[in-house]
C-alpha cells in the first residue's frame, strides 16, 4: 500500500490534499515534498509558509512528515472551494 500512496503523492505534488491516517488524524495541505517513505505538506490557510504539519507538529522544515505506512486515505482537494 505504501507504494500506492508514494505514486499518488508524486503525481499530485503541488496540489492540495486531505490525508487521513490510521490513528484518525486529518492532515490538509499542499504536497510540498515526497521522499521514499514520507510526504511533507505545506498547511492550507493562515499558517501557510510558516512550517508544516507532520507527526512532529508545526515547525520549520515541514515537521517530520507523514509516513506512507500510516496513511489510511488520500483525497485531492479542489482549491476552488477554499
Amino acid at each position: 500500500m505504501s507504494a500506492h500512496y508514494y505514486g499518488l503523492c508524486q503525481r499530485h505534488m503541488g496540489r492540495a490534499v486531505d490525508i487521513r491516517t490510521l490513528d484518525g488524524r486529518i492532515h490538509r495541505g499542499i504536497i510540498h515534498r515526497v521522499t521514499n517513505n514520507r510526504v511533507f505538506l505545506q498547511p492550507l490557510g493562515r499558517r501557510r509558509g510558516l512550517g508544516g504539519f507532520g507527526y512532529g507538529g508545526w515547525g520549520w522544515g515541514f515537521g517530520a512528515g507523514i509516513a506512507f505506512g500510516a496513511i489510511a486515505s488520500l483525497a485531492v482537494l479542489s482549491l476552488f472551494f477554499w
